[in-house]
């Protein structure tokens, strides 16, 4: 199987097209040469315009230069826009300046940098999740430039970013020449992004086997061992850190045919996609891989899926769906990209989603191209340049219809032109129009979605035997004609869909559609972010969750409630539901709570009581971090060294140390009057040392596993915990400024 170019197949109308519009506007918006800026900051070349705030000048500086080469290629090739084709070749032109002048092959924008890789070339390692040398994820940001330099020729036929791309890679393989494989796998440990992949691309680019070899060195062992063993070895990761991992672990296998690799990203996939993903797509809670027999860290969390997740487990199912060609593949690829992905931009206003929050009652966070340059900007940013990957996919002969989206194909190598005319979601049919310089005998293949109860199938008006079962193609082969038109029409109704902990919690799906009501407009607190450090983070106050419209009576009749208003509306009582990604600028629910008529009354005490006491403690908190978690950490400006970080059995984080870790929280109007310290183990106080603001804590007392200290005077404060005999402290859990 193998997909078509993004030139080829172009994206006429609905809900994706106008997706990719506002795309293109927000793309247009950001200044190049801000974007550049660091890269011409650490190549000592005079800047043109200074460089972005938020993420890109507080450690990642240049991360999003490197998503944006990505997005102008994609969408270049997609829309054929000039414009985005001259900003590309500028901004390769201007890295390739930058290379030069460095004389060494590398290009990078990562604060200090000629420093930094210095050290780790000398082999002076010292890390943790997010943390190499207290850089913030350096290689994770290179990556990013790997991966745009090659986008840049691959979709745009730049030839200089190969130049570049390829420089940058010798440079890469100079560097960690002197250091061992252990060596190598301990800089693995900090988020990497796919750099195995990175190298794969490499070699295919240039056929020279040590970009392969370079691929296998650096794919990350810890990841992959349990996951050639088939053993689920992901709860408490950071998610993101490792699907790009995996990514490269299934390219190498295709490269090197290496069947062992490539059914370790099944697993992956399978394990990802069945047992820690929620109804929209989206998988992870605060960043991270929760329990598979416990989501209810995600339902009362403000911090719900990561758009970057989605990103990369598209990428996943893509390839994995070509290289096995298994429809299941597309059946996720499908639900995510139309609830997850579809959803995470502002249709109007433009806009990028970080946190997708499932806790009832809650909202969600839009970026602006001025004040925000997160992980989810830069992704975002690609993801709606490429709706027209998977539409069709061919084999040497043969055209394959994946999606329902109202598009165009021009197989060029074929000399057959394709018409999709379709109000799919909305209409349950789609038109494909044939035009063909001459007639051509091959087959048209057209998927069976799983979703769908039954699908027929009209030849010129003729109706074309299905004996296809769902998440299979109904093929049609014989001579085609300009003008021939296959008409395709199936029938959808709405079921409950629950979360994988088989909890009582489920969410109505139609079709492949996630549905969900408007619950409230009030408190949408920073819905616009601004240029702060957790701008990416809703604001606005938690709502009970036992206050949430519930589902009461007996499984059969759950679904019985909804009745249909309009197309793709439904009444629930007094809500409306309705797809999802159609929900902006609001309070939304989407996950309802079951109960039969004797249980509900019992639990919602229980769960009054619950929600009572987290949201009184939510209302007492002036700022925490939770240690060993890898997002609040890095918002808490983390620095720290000879230090470990973990997940336990029980579901918390931790961090200890050998040396010493620190925070920054901010206690805002002076409101917080003391600190609490979370620790487990034993601790003894002459052991480890605490300081504020470098000044020694004022310890009120320790209990219960609480260290609780009193405040400074300060707004910012600077929280230092220390080893006093070089041996691992016990394992902090949070430090929390309270108001009492």
């Amino acid at each position: 199987m193998q997909s078509f170019s993004l030139q080829e197949v172009k994206v006429t109308g609905g809900a994706f097209k106008n997706a990719q519009d506002v795309d293109l506007r927000y793309i247009l918006s950001l200044n190049p040469d801000k974007l550049l800026a660091p890269y011409l900051i650490d190549a000592g070349l005079p800047l043109k315009a200074e460089r972005y705030g938020n993420w890109e000048s507080s450690g990642l500086d240049g991360h999003i230069g490197g998503h944006y080469l990505s997005a102008l290629a994609m969408m270049y090739a997609s829309t054929g826009n000039t414009e985005l084709q001259k900003r590309l070749n500028y901004m390769v032109g201007q890295l390739a300046q930058c290379q030069a002048k460095n004389g060494n092959g590398y290009v990078g924008g990562i604060p200090q940098g000629k420093v930094f890789w210095e050290r780790i070339h000398k082999g002076d390692i010292d890390g943790s999740s997010f943390g190499l040398n207290n850089t913030w994820v350096p290689l994770y940001n290179i990556h990013k430039l790997f991966a745009g330099l090659r986008d840049a020729y691959e979709y745009a036929d730049n030839q200089q970013a190969k130049q570049v791309l390829i420089g940058l890679g010798d440079w890469f393989i100079e560097l960690i020449r002197p250091l061992s494989d252990a060596q190598i796998q301990q800089i693995l440990r900090t988020e990497h992004g796919g750099m195995n992949e990175a190298f794969a691309d490499l070699y295919l680019l240039t056929k020279d086997k040590k970009y392969l070899e370079t691929a296998q060195k650096i794919s990350h062992r810890l990841i992959l061992n349990p996951l050639l063993e088939k053993q689920d070895k992901l709860t408490g990761l950071h998610a993101n850190t490792q699907i790009p991992k995996v990514i490269g672990f299934e390219k190498i296998a295709m490269l090197t045919g290496n069947a062992d690799w490539s059914e370790a990203a099944r697993f992956f996939w399978q394990n990802v996609s069945q047992t820690r993903t929620v109804a929209f797509g989206g998988n992870s809670v605060r960043e991270h891989f929760n329990p598979t027999n416990d989501f209810s860290s995600m339902l009362k969390s403000n911090q719900g899926p990561e758009t970057c997740n989605s990103f990369n487990m598209l990428r996943l199912s893509k390839a994995l769906f070509l290289d096995k060609n298994d429809l299941s593949y597309l059946d996720f690829y499908e639900r995510t990209l139309y609830n997850h992905i579809l959803s995470s931009q502002h249709p109007q206003k433009g806009g990028f989603v970080y946190f997708t929050p499932i806790r009832p009652n809650h909202y969600r966070v839009y970026s602006q191209p001025e004040t925000s340059m997160w992980c989810c900007v830069g992704s975002g940013l690609e993801n709606h340049t490429k709706y027209g990957e998977l539409i069709y996919s061919h084999t040497a002969n043969d055209l394959f219809v994946n999606l329902f989206i109202p598009s165009t194909l021009d197989w060029k190598e074929k000399n057959i032109q394709l018409i999709q005319t379709t109000e799919f979601p909305y209409k349950n049919q789609s038109e494909l129009v044939l035009k063909l310089a001459k007639s051509q005998n091959f087959s048209i293949n057209i998927r069976y979605p799983k979703w769908a109860e039954n699908v027929e199938i009209l030849v010129n008006g003729k109706p074309h035997p299905t004996n296809a079962k769902p998440s299979d193609y109904v093929a049609i082969q014989k001579k085609w004609k300009s003008g021939d038109k296959v008409s395709v029409r199936f029938t959808t109704s709405t079921h409950l869909e629950y979360l994988p902990d088989n909890s009582n919690w489920a969410a109505f799906v139609h079709g492949p559609i996630v549905l969900a009501a408007k619950t409230s407009t009030a408190d949408l607190v920073g819905l616009f972010a601004d240029d702060s450090r957790m701008g990416h983070e809703t604001k606005g106050k938690l709502y009970p969750i036992d206050k949430a419209y519930t589902l009461i009576g007996n499984p059969d009749t759950y679904t019985s409630k909804v009745k249909p208003t309009a197309n793709l509306k439904f009444s629930l009582d007094s809500l409306t539901l309705q797809p999802f990604y159609e929900i902006h600028d609001a309070r939304y629910q989407m996950y309802f709570q079951t109960f039969t008529q004797a249980d509900f009354e019992a639990q919602k005490i229980k769960q009054r009581q619950q929600e009572a006491g987290a949201l009184a403690m939510e209302a007492k908190t002036v700022d925490k971090v939770n240690c060993g978690e890898q997002q609040p950490e890095v918002d808490h400006l983390y620095k720290g060294e000879k230090s470990d970080s973990g997940y336990d059995d029980d579901g918390h984080f931790w961090r200890n140390t050998r040396s010493y870790i620190s925070y920054q929280l901010q206690n805002k109007d002076l409101a917080g009057k003391s600190l609490e310290i979370h620790f487990s183990g034993n601790l003894k106080t002459d052991d480890v040392g605490i300081l504020i603001n470098d000044q020694p804590a004022k310890i009120i007392t320790v209990k219960d596993k609480f260290i609780i200290i009193k405040a400074d005077d300060k707004e910012t404060v600077n929280v230092k915990i220390s080893s006093e005999n070089g041996k691992p402290t016990p394992r902090f859990h949070q430090i929390r400024i309270v108001k009492e």
